[in-house]
C-alpha cells in the first residue's frame, strides 16, 4: 500500500515541529536568565571588557528617546558607567520569555540603586548567536513609578 503524498508531508512537518520544540526546551529561559545575571555581574565586577562580550554587533541600547546603534556606540555610551570602584546600579532578571524557535528572548526586571532601592525596570531582547551563546540586541530601561516599585510587574 502506498502512503499518500500529503500524509508523508504532514508526517515530516510534525517531525520537524517536534525537533524544534525539543530544541527550544524548558532550559532556554534558564540560559537567558543566567546570561542576564552574568551580564549584570559585569557591572558589579566593574569589568567593562566582559560587558562588551555580551553585546551583539548590531545591538541597540536606548538612552531616553535616543538610540545608541551598534556594539561600538553602546560600549562608548556605557564606558563611563564602569569607571569608579562602586557600581552606580544593578539589575536582575525577573521574567524571561523565549520564542518557540529558541532564537530570541525577552528578559525584564528591576534596576536598583547602590542602596538596593528599585529605581527603574529594564527590558532586553537576547538573540541566540551560537549554541549556548546569547547576546543582547536591544535594551531599554525606564524609571519606575511608585506603584511598580512596591509591586513587581507581571
Amino acid at each position: 500500500m502506498r502512503t499518500p503524498f500529503r500524509t508523508r508531508v504532514a508526517g515530516l512537518a510534525l517531525a520537524a515541529l517536534a525537533q524544534l520544540a525539543a530544541a527550544a526546551g524548558p532550559d532556554l529561559p534558564k540560559q537567558v536568565a543566567d546570561a542576564e545575571r552574568a551580564f549584570a555581574k559585569t557591572m558589579a565586577d566593574r569589568d567593562f571588557t566582559a560587558f562588551q562580550a555580551f553585546l551583539a554587533d548590531e545591538a541597540i541600547f536606548f538612552s531616553g528617546e535616543r538610540a545608541n546603534r551598534g556594539k561600538a556606540a553602546v560600549a562608548q555610551a556605557w564606558k563611563g558607567l564602569y569607571d569608579g570602584k562602586a557600581a552606580p546600579f544593578s539589575w536582575e532578571p525577573e521574567h524571561v520569555e523565549v520564542l518557540d524557535s529558541g532564537k530570541l528572548a525577552h528578559s525584564s526586571g528591576p534596576v536598583r540603586d547602590p542602596s538596593g532601592k528599585i529605581v527603574g525596570r529594564f527590558n532586553s531582547i537576547w538573540r541566540l548567536e551560537a549554541p549556548g551563546t546569547w547576546r543582547v540586541v536591544f535594551d531599554k530601561g525606564c524609571d519606575v513609578c511608585q506603584q511598580c516599585a512596591e509591586k513587581p510587574q507581571a
